[in-house]
């Protein structure tokens, strides 16, 4: 067949057209404008704060006031034997009150009885008793010239930590133990007890080295923290901060003398 009309004036080649045309191309992608909104604020954290030091327990429970009237030790040690209200004596086997001498100089408080003392009902019996007894011979101290006691006098179940309600359900009995007592330099043996007699949060390699006053009713008791012999079986590269303790106990009982 023939051209018969003419649509344009000129002629077109429509396949030469096609092959140079443009392909068809992808769309672009869409971009994200900024929300104009501002963004939401983060809430401001707040650092935690340092736990306060246990305060006494409630007014119920506390046998303060009855304690007044026990003037020996031996009594005290009966009283603490018949009492109740803390809840580690239904799970130990005895109640490590003391050992030592009644006429002693120096006092020392360490945190919880252990396994060992557990059984024998006496502190500081165990394999870190043994190590305290070495430290204290080391600088002509033995048991016959220290007391020994716990904050608390009941074994913690699986030798936990004591909580503080715990350690203030025994806090009396301590305290009148003190007075009674009558020691000249009081060692605190590990950061619960520590932090417990000195009332303060700071840990124990702040506290360690330094001599404070423990307020004992009528008279102010030099009092020197130091670490646990316990701590020390786990780090014996901290004997020498413990050594350094011992010679300013040292020290300090050369002038009471």
């Amino acid at each position: 067949m023939g051209v018969d009309e003419a649509i344009g004036d000129a002629p077109v080649d429509r396949f030469a057209a096609s092959a140079t045309s443009p392909q068809p191309q992808e769309p672009a992608a869409k971009v994200r404008r900024p929300d104009p909104r501002p963004a939401s604020k983060a809430p401001p954290t707040t650092p935690p704060r340092a736990k306060r030091p246990a305060g006494p327990p409630p007014q119920a429970n506390t046998p303060g006031p009855t304690l007044d009237g026990i003037e020996t030790l031996a009594a005290l040690e009966e009283a603490a034997a018949a009492f109740d209200g803390c809840p580690l004596k239904r799970t130990a086997k005895t109640t490590c009150f003391a050992r030592g001498s009644e006429q002693a100089k120096v006092m020392l408080i360490g945190e919880a009885p252990g396994r060992d003392e557990d059984l024998q009902g006496k502190p500081f019996v165990g394999r870190a008793g043994k190590l305290l007894d070495k430290m204290l011979s080391s600088i002509g101290l033995d048991e016959t010239s220290v007391y020994i006691t716990n904050t608390i006098y009941w074994r913690p179940p699986g030798n936990r930590t004591p909580t503080p309600q715990e350690i203030a359900s025994c806090a009396p009995f301590l305290t009148r133990q003190i007075e009674l007592l009558k020691p000249e330099v009081i060692v605190l043996l590990g950061g619960a007890a520590a932090k417990s007699m000195l009332e303060t949060s700071e840990g124990i390699m702040r506290l360690r080295g330094k001599w404070k006053l423990y307020h004992a009713k009528d008279r102010d008791i030099p009092t020197l923290a130091t670490l646990h012999p316990a701590y020390l079986l786990r780090s014996p590269e901290a004997k020498r901060y413990a050594w350094r303790d011992l010679l300013m106990l040292k020290e300090k009982l050369s002038t009471l003398q």
